[in-house]
């Protein structure tokens, strides 16, 4: 082990040790800008994931066809209630962790052990996935009904519900904005993981 004070300190992996200085080490501006970084990107991806499944569940339009009345709403795709619950799910978990990570701006605490910055880190990874995921599904669903698949004989409905599919088509850009937060809060938290693992860090388990 090192010696010296918690500036040159190393972690043996359940304690949490800051690492400011030289050699290296993050500075304590830097650390101060990571931290902010991660409370905007942790409450952007909370709001556009909260304003996505907000759109799609109030989404519907009413038309009606030779007498029979047609409700359209976000329950009709299944790919559209898949993207609502993402959605739920990351801005619940954007949530809880935008709220961790402004309590630790304010308290001005250490970095995080090694356990506590690995179970972080899975956890963003997974939501980064599970967001895109639905994107991708919902996006698929979304050209489809704008264009229609000839091959399959699909005809395109976006024509019957403009309002329906231009309100869908707004959420589903608010959950890609969400989707590029996630991502980016997972390099962010890649970042605090590995640097605990950094030069001069790395002697003592």
């Amino acid at each position: 082990m090192s010696q010296g004070g918690v500036g040159d300190g190393v972690s043996p992996g359940n304690v949490p040790v800051c690492y400011y200085g030289a050699g290296g080490r993050v500075s304590a501006s830097m650390e101060r800008r990571v931290r902010a970084a991660e409370v905007f990107l942790r409450c952007a991806a909370c709001g556009l994931a909260v304003l996505a499944a907000a759109l799609l569940g109030a989404d519907r339009q009413s038309r009606t066809f030779f007498s029979i009345h047609k409700v359209a709403r976000y329950t009709d795709m299944q790919s559209l209630v898949i993207l609502v619950i993402a959605s739920g799910m990351v801005a619940c978990y954007s949530l809880l962790q935008g709220a961790r990570c402004l309590v630790s701006v304010v308290r001005g605490g250490i970095l995080l052990s090694r356990p506590l910055a690995w179970a972080i880190f899975s956890c963003d990874q997974v939501m980064a996935y599970i967001i895109i995921g639905a994107v991708a599904v919902a996006m698929e669903a979304a050209l489809i009904g704008k264009y229609g698949q000839a091959e399959f004989q699909w005809m395109k409905t976006c024509h019957l519900y403009q309002r329906f599919c231009t309100q869908a088509g707004g959420a589903v850009a608010c959950a890609i904005a969400a989707s590029a937060n996630m991502v980016g809060i997972s390099l962010l938290s890649g970042f605090n993981l590995f640097r605990l693992y950094g030069h001069g860090k790395g002697g003592s388990k």
